[in-house]
């Protein structure tokens, strides 16, 4: 018996970041994959069948007549089928871990306010780059509220998606929202691109903060402690250019894939899945204290 709470879980969609969460899931010890749920057949349900879990097809209406209770659903789907899904998945319950760009839930970035957004039911983990940038713009804002803030995020063709190629404007304005909403800055600019180049380059993402008074000594200092919290989940995280006057900061991460599955380009699916599976995980042990004390 296990000595932890586990919580059964199901996935909607079965594309690049669906698959890859799936094997997230079964490393956890806190979640257990109950079903994973795709609009139709795919080559992404037939590998989920292969890892011996339950499949099946018709979107979150299906999920609802499988008969099936959840205690935690992540939508891997698409922004355009996420208000949707919402719809039929609030009465039941569940907590909705929402990996699309959707912007209509709490956003949630684990080392910035992860415990407290899994006080709500409906979460939104904003974007793979929201994901990789606001932990560090976060720090940067404790020190000086930005004037200005621009993010380019880049990332190569293999590892982008036909969803995420589809909510490309939904990415880029779910983002800069997060960015104003995490910082205080009142002007914000998001920049997507998605290069065939090869060999494929590692997920990068670039930051310009303009700032008043700026220590270039201690935005260094918040900039690598912000970026080993993030290391926690997701390994492949790291500092790879920083440069900062009195007057602006510029910072650059890279994110490569680890744990074996994904290609090490893979580091945009990578570090937004880590983030859905470390909050999942919080919500688990945060049912272990509250069990503990009761």
């Amino acid at each position: 018996m296990s000595e932890h709470p586990v919580l059964n879980v199901a996935v909607l969609g079965a594309g690049l970041i669906g698959v890859d969460l799936l094997h997230k899931i079964h490393r956890s010890p806190y979640l257990d994959c109950g079903l994973v749920v795709g609009r139709s057949p795919s080559i992404g349900l037939a590998r989920a069948a292969e890892m011996g879990l339950a499949t099946t097809d018709g979107g979150a209406a299906a999920l609802l007549d499988s008969g099936k209770t959840f205690d935690l659903v992540f939508d891997a789907s698409n922004a355009d089928s996420h208000a949707e899904y919402w719809r039929l998945l609030e009465p039941t319950g569940a907590v909705c871990i929402d990996l699309t760009p959707h912007n209509s839930s709490t956003p949630a970035v684990p080392t910035v306010n992860g415990a407290q957004a899994l006080t709500d039911r409906h979460i939104s983990l904003i974007s793979c780059g929201g994901q990789a940038a606001v932990p560090v713009l976060h720090a940067l804002a404790r020190h000086r509220t930005p004037a200005f803030v621009e993010v380019v995020c880049t990332g190569a063709s293999r590892s982008a998606g036909r969803a995420t190629r589809l909510n490309l404007d939904e990415y880029i304005a779910t983002t800069q929202d997060a960015v104003r909403a995490f910082t205080g800055t009142p002007e914000a600019k998001v920049m997507v691109n998605v290069t065939p180049a090869l060999p494929p380059p590692p997920f990068r993402v670039h930051m310009t903060v303009l700032a008043p008074d700026v220590d270039p000594h201690v935005v260094r200092d918040l900039v690598e402690a912000a970026a080993a919290q993030v290391r926690r989940f997701a390994p492949g995280y790291r500092v790879t250019d920083f440069e900062a006057t009195r007057e602006s900061i510029g910072v650059t991460v890279e994110v490569s894939a680890s744990g074996g599955r994904l290609p090490e380009h893979a580091g945009n699916l990578d570090i937004i899945n880590a983030a859905a599976i470390h909050l999942a995980d919080l919500r688990a042990t945060s049912l272990l204290t509250e069990g503990t004390r009761a």
